[in-house]
């Protein structure tokens, strides 16, 4: 594994991989969308799968952090609704993580997000108050973040989707999400550190030593959520998201 030895990870390795921990606490206290730079960042200086492993314990540092923040904000019919779908796609990333072609994988992935982000586009220049009620698209968006968040970390993109088409306000998403997010990094541990055997004593050591740019990036988020009105969230995840789908397809 690339990790067994940390006096080989170049100082580049170390500077990308600061960076994105740096924005994994922008992303945890509320700047939803950015997610998949700190992937692409980690991917480019581990290598995708053993970075996997290796973000797993910071998301569940940052996300610690967030529910604490956000917890007030919580909404639980959302998460009770959304949660098995996830988990279900989740077991089926596990089983098939190990042979997916990677180029086919991050192609269907990205086409996906950007159909999904235009169809929320047009929702919200419709300013329809409806929201989808059908199990299918909770099921179908659940399936699709479960599975990509246990081979590539990226169930942001399907999770904001989902969020936005439910038309929760800031605070609302921020904080559903947070306990989200929590419960299913925490559910992919076994998988890491057993199955795939992506967390190990050595990756922990190098969590230990990026841990400090995961507060700097949660100090800088939550000043910037506080800042950002409600219209302007919604333009800003959808644009994001959308951007992150392309940084998928070059990574």
């Amino acid at each position: 594994m690339l990790l067994s030895i940390q006096s080989e990870i170049t100082t580049l390795s170390w500077l990308m991989a600061l960076t994105a921990t740096f924005v994994v606490g922008i992303s945890k206290a509320g700047i939803k969308g950015v997610a998949v730079v700190s992937v692409t960042l980690m991917a480019l200086a581990f290598g995708a799968k053993e970075s996997t492993g290796l973000v797993v314990p910071l998301l569940i540092l940052a996300d610690i952090f967030a529910v604490v923040y956000y917890n007030r904000h919580t909404q639980w019919k959302y998460i009770i609704r959304f949660l098995p779908w996830i988990l279900a796609g989740i077991l089926i990333g596990v089983i098939i993580g190990k042979d997916l072609d990677e180029d086919t994988f991050k192609i269907g992935m990205a086409i996906i997000i950007l159909c999904s982000v235009a169809m929320m586009y047009w929702w919200d220049r419709k300013k329809s108050k409806n929201v989808p009620s059908h199990w299918s698209f909770a099921g179908f968006i659940g399936i699709l973040a479960g599975i990509t968040t246990m081979i590539g970390n990226l169930a942001g993109a399907f999770s904001n989707i989902f969020f936005l088409a439910m038309r929760l306000p800031k605070n609302e998403f921020i904080g559903t999400a947070a306990w989200l997010f929590l419960i299913i990094n925490v559910f992919k541990l076994p998988f890491h550190i057993w199955s795939w055997e992506t967390i190990t004593p050595e990756t922990l050591l190098v969590n230990l030593k990026l841990a400090p740019a995961i507060f700097l990036g949660l100090f800088v988020g939550v000043r910037l959520v506080k800042i950002i009105k409600e219209d302007f969230y919604r333009k800003m995840i959808l644009v994001l998201t959308a951007i992150g789908a392309i940084l998928i397809l070059v990574k």
